[in-house]
């Protein structure tokens, strides 16, 4: 079957995007699904730092490529071996598909799936198989779902089945920015009520860290962004301060406002930069994550000594160290139940001829969160 795609032929282009126009969209030819692998039918994208940061080569992936990892859909038809999704489901895509076998899988870690990782780094389905292909040449598949199109060939273990009442627009959330951002709070730091956060970086992922402090009954939330925009949608949604990251004096700001740092400090706008300010504004015995990918040259000094003698922690958080059968009904359950209200985060809606110019509004910090509607 035919499908029309965003595609990205090649990564570094200059902005902005609405003249170089990077993303090409495509007739492609689309294979039926294998074994193990289901067709959906898109109806819901977002727009994703990740993306973009494949579209400015920070996140290098073979090209040509088709884009897009965040998405909910459809199914439309099953392949053999899956029995338990049939035509009409509505089913949420994640990211990374789970073998279920390899250790991190069996250790209950199917976000570091290994054989899921190497799929995803070379640009094929789980299987190490490519469905798309522009005149006889296959085309890559983004982090095995490329959902920037109005259908997509994904494995069975990309998919979670979802309430029909829930609207796709709100539920292509679940697949990436939720999963990410309320994961890094209640899986990877576990933060308890009571305690102090901050949030470097309120972007769709950094904010819905900053839903999650608030619902777990954080004491003082404080929120971080060079967008005073961003800082006043912040408030909006429960931070109780607000800094301005581009301000000189940010760090002792922060410090003296919190009695000498956070509990825990997320860092969500994946820069260097970014997590050197959030370690320096977690306190003794804190924690800091990270979830941002940046570059994978970039560095930032850390000090041995502070690090032991203050009995600091350090550490990193893939899809907020979600098991997504488990996590995303969980967070559409309390999403429906009013605690995460992740529908405020929902930014425009646009068509597939939109993307290059939606992504120069991504670049510019100007949005949260763009919904994709293919068709």
């Amino acid at each position: 079957m035919k499908t029309r795609a965003a595609v990205l032929h090649e990564m570094g282009s200059e902005r902005p995007y609405s003249d170089s126009k990077p993303l090409v969209i495509e007739e492609l030819d689309l294979e039926p699904p294998g074994d193990g692998e289901v067709l959906i039918q898109i109806k819901a994208a977002g727009l994703c730092h990740s993306d973009l940061s494949v579209m400015n080569g920070s996140r290098p992936r073979p090209t040509p490529m088709a884009l897009g990892h965040e998405a909910a859909g459809e199914v439309m038809e099953v392949g053999p071996g899956v029995h338990d999704l049939v035509a009409g489901d509505h089913v949420v895509v994640v990211f990374v598909p789970s073998c279920g076998h390899c250790l991190p899988c069996m250790e209950g870690r199917p976000a570091l799936c290994e054989p899921g990782a190497v799929a995803n780094n070379e640009g094929t389905l789980i299987s190490g198989e490519h469905r798309l292909s522009l005149n006889g040449k296959p085309v890559n598949h983004h982090m095995g779902v490329s959902v920037f199109s109005e259908y997509s060939v994904c494995s069975r273990n990309s998919l979670i089945k979802i309430d029909k009442t829930l609207p796709f627009e709100e539920a292509a959330l679940f697949g990436c920015a939720v999963l990410t951002g309320v994961g890094a709070v209640v899986n990877t730091a576990k933060v308890p009520p009571g305690t102090t956060a901050a949030v470097i970086g309120l972007g769709g992922v950094g904010l819905n860290s900053l839903l999650a402090a608030k619902m777990s009954g954080c004491s003082q939330i404080i929120a971080i962004d060079m967008l005073d925009e961003k800082l006043a949608l912040a408030r909006q949604l429960g931070a109780t301060d607000t800094f301005n990251a581009g301000d000189e004096n940010t760090i002792e700001a922060i410090r003296d406002a919190t009695g000498g740092g956070v509990h825990y400090a997320f860092e969500m706008a994946g820069s260097a930069k970014a997590l050197e300010l959030a370690y320096k504004i977690t306190r003794r015995g804190g924690e800091t994550v990270t979830a941002g990918l940046p570059h994978p040259d970039a560095r930032f000094p850390l000090q041995h000594v502070n690090l032991v003698a203050e009995e600091r922690t350090l550490k990193g958080s893939y899809i907020g160290s979600c098991v997504p059968l488990r996590d995303v009904p969980r967070y559409i359950e309390l999403y429906q139940r009013g605690l995460l209200p992740v529908d405020r985060l929902l930014s425009d809606s646009i068509g597939l001829e939109d993307l290059n110019s939606a992504f120069d509004k991504l670049a510019d910090g100007h949005t949260v969160r763009q919904i994709l509607v293919p068709r």
